[in-house]
């Protein structure tokens, strides 16, 4: 009997915040982990001080080991591509392509990289918690903020920030994720500076017919090749 009442109190106990962040990272880890290819449509909104420069949108694939495709069909078509050694962004109406080696890119989709890679949040962020200061935008969503690793020089990895909470001073990503299933809806980044880059994802597909031609890059005949980072900035308004 008193067993039994035990039982029942500690099931009735809240959990911890860091009991819940590990479920739902656990939960989205599995969502994702037995695809070999995903596909999703995206939106993108590119903000600062709180006004919106721009918004796109697109179709985006991930492929393992580490590609992934990003087709931007409007406003306008643009592409940026990871073919698991080198990051592409092309942009036909200037008739230029910029390159840079994945393992050097500091891009904000990098985070998603995950996707395509053993889909281990872990090897993205140095620590996960429930957002105290970001709300779902859906009531069974839950928003998770991962402080990211960065590379130190000798190819160790630190967490990005310091432990101080988002808003302390550093850049701060948050994922959205579905609090049953697992499912993506939303990234953002957040900088310090009043800017903040937002990626929305909708009609997820597991395992879709795709070539894997589409993970590869060809220079197209009389587009100039552009060596080193495209400034976050300028990729995200073009």
């Amino acid at each position: 009997m008193w067993f039994l009442l035990c039982c029942y109190v500690c099931a009735s106990l809240p959990q911890s915040a860091a009991s819940v962040a590990h479920r739902i990272v656990s939960r989205f880890e599995e969502r994702y982990r037995s695809a070999n290819t995903l596909r999703a449509t995206f939106l993108e909104r590119y903000e600062e001080n709180g006004r919106e420069v721009r918004t796109e949108a697109g179709t985006a694939y991930f492929r393992r080991p580490g590609k992934m495709r990003w087709e931007y069909e409007s406003p306008e078509k643009d592409l940026f591509l990871v073919d698991g050694k080198t990051a592409w962004f092309y942009v036909p109406s200037d008739h230029t392509v910029t390159r840079v080696p994945a393992k050097h890119s500091t891009d904000w989709r990098t985070p998603l990289a995950l996707l395509a890679g053993e889909m281990k949040v872990s090897r993205v962020c140095a620590r996960v918690e429930l957002a105290t200061t970001e709300k779902a935008e859906d009531q069974d969503h839950v928003v998770l903020y991962c402080e990211v690793r960065t590379a130190e020089p000798g190819g160790s990895s630190r967490a990005a920030g310091t432990g101080r909470p988002p808003g302390a001073g550093q850049d701060a990503v948050f994922f959205e994720v579905a609090r049953d299933t697992g499912e993506l809806s939303r990234l953002f980044v957040r900088q310090s500076g009043g800017v903040q880059v937002e990626f929305r994802f909708k009609n997820w597909r597991t395992d879709p017919l795709v070539p894997d031609s589409l993970f590869r890059f060809a220079v197209p005949i009389g587009v100039a090749i552009v060596n080193g980072e495209l400034p976050a900035g300028d990729a995200a308004i073009k």
